[in-house]
């Protein structure tokens, strides 16, 4: 099967064919820096961040775009807000997406230019529009006309109408129609501005990323993505600006990520429902995020809530049993081959081979990570149930075990889940020996053999599902205990921490 996206241009999913064989033109609209970045932003640079590492995994050389928007209306009302300059307060909330972003896990672009690196750019494509009679200048403003553009409207599947009507667009005399937008704003007092033809100002948003996206990966690049929120009227007004200016197709597939909610309502800062993703990853490791994104396909939405968290935690912490069950397996004394467990070896031989090829199928289908990962959970079964039933390993055993390993870190690797587990010894040396007693008291299951770490992730995993039961008793029983072998937790409405007493 190859690889196939949905294009939001076409309503239908197609075979991706690149425009340079083997190569991969990406640009992702990034973040206006105006605020620390919220789990809904967050989703959208992790499903994309996804998708570049499975083209990637693929064998595809890709060239990955993420500008930054450090100018524009929202940064310029939270500077008057806070009474400093908006290059300042762009620059201090850079560094802190910066920040968020590496604690996500996400991988870095090739490119992350900013809009203010690119004004003279903008400039020269705003001069090619008026000359072909796609925009005006009035005032020192210049707009885009959206009559001038056939095919305006062919992105978002609307109608003017239907536009008009769905945007609450303020009257301005000086447009030739309501909906033409600006390419160039007069400059006012106190804002940032730019010498340009027709006086001081600054750009539009819109003529940002159409400068940014051409500059580095030319006309007609491959994956042109974003939230589903930007489709109108940003990525509109991208195509028929852009396609105005060059004369030929702007981007070749476009992909729209679906929204975080929280109940009823979009996250969004104008909601005022966000959580931040600094927050949230105090006490919630990455990948249980990333996990959360992966475990829906990156066109549907997200129902946030501590609930969801907790499900993703516990997915995790399975994948993670899973490799340390691999690890004990194979630090046992092997034994020599018994040829009666050979349906065994055949069983997970051919687990291997199946698991590999639904995780492809599934990402090859417009990048279906949750069958993806379902895949990969059906497989760790298989490697649990082959584990259990082996009994001692042989030396054949052992090798399939090692494949079965080597596989989970590669497959989860190809989407940037990391299953990474710490060495023996970085964490038992710090925790207590009273963990054996305390786990004996909330387990049915043996603890002999276990590690103090492994003993500790049971034991939190066990809380967990207390509190999903409904069994606060025992739940505040383990709290306790852990709290009086120096352990201690922290609920949170977004799961729990816990922490080593100084």
């Amino acid at each position: 099967m190859s690889l196939k996206v949905f294009n939001t241009m076409t309503r239908k999913k197609e075979d991706f064919v690149p425009r340079d064989a083997g190569k991969v033109g990406m640009y992702i609209c990034g973040p206006t820096v105006y605020n620390f970045i919220h789990v809904g932003n967050a989703r959208t640079y992790l499903s994309f961040d996804i998708i570049y590492r499975y083209l990637r995994y693929k064998g595809y050389d890709v060239t990955y775009v993420r500008n930054l928007t450090d100018v524009d209306d929202k940064i310029i009302n939270k500077a008057r807000e806070e009474g400093v300059s908006p290059g300042e307060l762009a620059e201090r909330f850079i560094e802190g997406y910066w920040e968020d972003v590496k604690s996500m896990g996400l991988a870095e672009p090739t490119l992350e230019p900013k809009a203010t690196e690119h004004i003279g750019e903008m400039i020269a494509i705003i001069e090619r529009l008026i000359e072909k009679g796609h925009a005006y200048a009035v005032d020192g403003d210049v707009y885009f006309e959206i009559a001038s553009a056939a095919e305006y409207g062919k992105l978002s599947h609307r109608s003017l109408d239907d536009m008009r009507a769905g945007e609450r667009v303020e009257i301005d005399p000086r447009k030739r129609h309501p909906m033409d937008f600006a390419l160039w704003k007069a400059a006012k007092p106190g804002e940032p501005a730019w010498d340009s033809p027709w006086g001081q100002g600054r750009p539009g948003w819109h003529i940002e990323c159409t400068a940014m996206s051409v500059k580095y990966l030319g006309v007609n690049f491959d994956i042109h993505g974003g939230g589903r929120d930007l489709i109108f009227p940003h990525h509109e007004n991208e195509v028929a600006q852009t396609e105005s200016y060059t004369g030929q197709p702007f981007a070749k597939y476009w992909l729209h990520g679906g929204m975080v909610n929280i109940g009823d309502e979009k996250m969004a800062k104008s909601v005022g429902n966000i959580v931040l993703v600094r927050e949230l990853l105090q006490g919630t490791n990455a990948n249980v995020l990333r996990l959360l994104a992966l475990g829906t396909h990156y066109r549907s939405p997200i129902d946030f809530s501590p609930d969801k968290l907790v499900e993703a935690e516990a997915a995790y912490e399975r994948f993670l049993n899973a490799r340390r069950r691999i690890r004990q397996a194979l630090e046992a004394p092997s034994v020599t081959v018994l040829g009666e467990k050979r349906a065994l070896m055949d069983g997970l031989s051919a687990g291997l081979k199946g698991a590999r090829e639904k995780f492809i199928e599934s990402m090859d289908d417009d990048f279906n990570s949750a069958a993806a990962i379902a895949a990969l959970f059906d497989f760790v079964k298989e490697v649990n149930t082959f584990i259990e039933a082996y009994g001692e390993m042989t030396l054949d055993a052992r090798e399939l075990l090692e494949k079965a390993d080597a596989l989970l870190v590669a497959l989860s690797g190809a989407v940037g889940l990391d299953l990474g587990l710490p060495e023996a010894g970085d964490l038992a040396d710090k925790l207590p020996d009273d963990l054996y007693r305390l786990a004996s008291e909330v387990f049915v299951s043996a603890v002999d053999g276990a590690s103090k770490a492994e003993l500790l992730d049971k034991i939190l995993e066990r809380r967990v599902d207390a509190r999903n039961g409904k069994d606060w008793a025992l739940a505040d029983k383990i709290r306790d205990g852990l709290a009086a072998a120096g352990i201690e937790i922290e609920d949170t409405p977004l799961g729990f921490r816990w922490k080593l007493k100084a």
